[in-house]
């Protein structure tokens, strides 16, 4: 997915909101957005928005001096999922299509998103998950691929969001490999936030190698890329995933919820609609 101009405010205010929880400095957060106003001329609208967005939270990152201003909030929001798994878990089991309750609850957890929408309410998506209708809702080609993969590759989004995964990939009952990015970057999960999630326990944890919000294959490390070919089922949750991944030929399923005008447009759909679709 390419980016478009209605990006380019989008990533201003992300670049306000990050140095604004880096920092209370002023003057740093005013030189942050200025050196990424120096960036924005040079946008290649061919690039994916994740791969602006490396760039820019690069720059914010090295005006700032911190490495990984999210730190507490992911450690925060993976505390707050862990407390709400035992009910999750037990709302999972009586359902009727245990499976299908399990990515809901999955897409409710991508609400925790710092990118496109830092204004969320976890406990009232949870709640209305289990009621989600669906814009785009490949299920039945979703069982089937399970049904037919041993070799399932899991691409992890943001850190709390995690421990919706767990549920997800304890449902599914096969190994799965569980791929969160190779250093931080806004609030996607690292391996640190996997770890507290518990996915381990369930799954194997690796990395993508990739620095960027989303899973830009060239700058994914080999052993990554390798897994990634010899992937039978793809699972990708959250949009930058979906934005990088998108015009790849792969057996990739596409679990988020659209929490931008542009990704729905690309999608087809309204922004906020609920989204599970094949590749």
């Amino acid at each position: 997915m390419k980016t478009y101009l209605d990006c380019i405010p989008c990533f201003l205010r992300q670049t306000l909101e990050t140095a604004r929880v880096a920092t209370k400095d002023e003057r740093k957060i005013r030189e942050a957005l200025d050196k990424v106003c120096l960036i924005i001329p040079k946008i290649s609208f061919d690039a994916s928005p994740p791969e602006i967005g490396r760039e820019i939270y690069k720059t914010i990152n090295r005006v700032i001096g911190v490495e990984d201003p999210y730190y507490n909030i992911k450690k925060e929001h993976t505390r707050y999922l862990l407390a709400l798994y035992p009910d999750l878990k037990k709302k999972v089991a009586a359902s009727s299509d245990p499976l299908l309750s399990a990515i809901k609850f999955a897409i409710a957890g991508n609400i925790i998103d710092f990118g496109p929408n830092s204004d969320f309410d976890i406990e009232k998506e949870i709640e209305k998950a289990l009621h989600y209708n669906f814009a785009i809702f490949d299920y039945t080609e979703f069982k089937k691929a399970l049904q037919n993969s041993h070799n399932i590759l899991y691409l992890a989004d943001n850190a709390g969001e995690t421990v919706v995964d767990r549920i997800l990939i304890e449902e599914i009952g096969k190994p799965i490999k569980y791929a969160v990015k190779g250093r931080p970057i806004i609030n996607d999960a690292t391996l640190e936030n996997a770890r507290d999630a518990g996915i381990h326990r369930i799954a194997e944890i690796i990395s993508t190698g990739c620095d960027a919000p989303g899973t830009i294959l060239k700058y994914c490390s080999k052993d990554f890329l390798k897994i990634y070919e010899d992937a039978n089922m793809i699972i990708s949750k959250g949009q930058g995933n979906y934005e990088t991944l998108s015009g790849e030929n792969r057996p990739i399923f596409f679990l988020l919820k659209a929490k931008c005008p542009i990704i729905a447009r690309d999608l087809g759909v309204e922004n906020g609609d609920i989204i599970l679709k094949g590749g």
